[in-house]
């Protein structure tokens, strides 16, 4: 069934199926209270979140030791993710309800969004020579979307049963593999690395242009989860309230779904500019914004919101051009290697950063927590610019 696309389509389904497909990343952030009340056990986001995040980030892992994605033709690949990350995500519904099973099936979902997400970023890349950071824009856009999406639901007070919410969003994973398993064939640039070899990944660690993009990505995952995750803890400390109201989360919705319009502008602006331009000042950007975050307590709220809306926009804008570089830096028979590993690496790094800021909060105040968080942009531009001496492209 699948015939050859123009890029330009191709691009359009992969953006709808990555966001169908990463649907699944977020479900149980939005069902968390409904399953906290039944296993009468209020402190289980942070473990399914933890779970999922633990999945993606083994997933990648394995997924770029055995070059998965390269190996095997990256449609395929996305379409049995798809279907496998679907059936765990379903299995919450129809088997009983335990803790470790539900940890269990979240760790799965991540495990196998290992080959959606930066899949559908290699996919891309194989139809893009030219113009693959305003196609990475768009498609990490699609990705900041679904991760604001929970905020939506619980600000617009939708009582849907967490049932529904697990069948939908399974049904949408199915949709979205399907998407690309029937209609978007390998695209033009794809080539195949059918070796499976031990030795890829050390010699790839040795490509300075890919360190110097790995580098500034991982210094971007350093902040950008754990800003997300905290946004609307912050909010509640600037509104010097207690609790969380629907408005609340409506605005969290707001700062964090901004990112995906600043993506797709970001790699407009890219196609222009260049995609180290745009990283570079986006990461300095997101930088000086957490640093901000000392000075805006008990000022107007039209300051602080201010704040929390150019640094939504900053924070998420160079992720799609640190892939872009981190694609071009390697042969194309190995991107997809190269964007799972970093995929992973920067995964990892997002978690230490969480629970270190949540480790931190028994002693500071949160918007002293987040301020902290310009040490990431700063490591991650000082190393971009150290290792940025290398050609685009190198022999491996």
């Amino acid at each position: 069934m699948k015939s050859q696309l123009t890029s330009r389509s191709a691009l359009i389904l992969i953006v709808i199926a990555q966001f169908l497909g990463t649907s699944l990343w977020f479900a149980g952030n939005a069902v968390v209270p409904e399953i906290s009340q039944l296993l009468n056990n209020p402190g289980i986001l942070a473990t399914i979140t933890t779970a999922v995040q633990l999945g993606f980030i083994v997933g990648t892992l394995l997924y770029a030791f055995l070059s998965i994605p390269d190996r095997f033709s990256p449609s395929d690949v996305f379409f049995f993710s798809s279907v496998l990350a679907a059936g765990f995500n379903l299995l919450i519904v129809v088997l009983p309800m335990h803790l470790t099973m539900i940890v269990v099936c979240r760790f799965m979902v991540g495990f196998f969004l290992a080959g959606i997400y930066p899949v559908g970023m290699k996919i891309a890349s194989d139809y893009f020579q030219k113009g693959l950071g305003t196609a990475l824009g768009f498609l990490v856009g699609a990705l900041v979307m679904g991760t604001a999406f929970p905020h939506l639901l619980k600000g617009l007070d939708l009582n849907f049963s967490w049932k529904i919410v697990l069948w939908c969003t399974s049904g949408l994973a199915l949709i979205g593999g399907a998407i690309v398993g029937l209609f978007v064939p390998d695209g033009p640039f794809h080539k195949f690395n059918l070796k499976f070899d031990l030795s890829l990944i050390p010699r790839l660690s040795k490509i300075k242009a890919l360190k110097s993009a790995a580098s500034g990505y991982f210094g971007h995952m350093w902040e950008l989860y754990t800003f997300w995750a905290f946004v609307p803890v912050l909010i509640v400390f600037f509104r010097g309230s207690e609790t969380m109201d629907s408005s609340d989360s409506l605005l969290s919705f707001i700062v964090i779904a901004i990112g995906g319009l600043s993506c797709a502008v970001g790699g407009i602006i890219a196609e222009r500019i260049g995609s180290k331009k745009v990283a570079h000042f986006a990461l300095v950007g997101s930088g000086i914004c957490c640093a901000l975050t000392l000075l805006v307590g008990g000022l107007p709220s039209w300051i602080w919101v201010g704040l929390l809306l150019i640094w939504g926009i900053l924070v998420i804008a160079d992720s799609p051009q640190f892939s872009t570089l981190v694609a071009q830096s390697v042969p194309a028979e190995y991107r997809g290697t190269a964007l799972t590993l970093v995929n992973s690496m920067g995964f990892a790094i997002s978690i230490v950063s969480i629970q270190l800021a949540q480790f931190l909060l028994k002693w500071l105040q949160i918007d002293q927590v987040l301020a902290l968080l310009f040490i990431g942009p700063l490591l991650g531009i000082v190393l971009f610019k150290a290792f940025d001496k290398g050609k685009t492209v190198v022999k491996v």
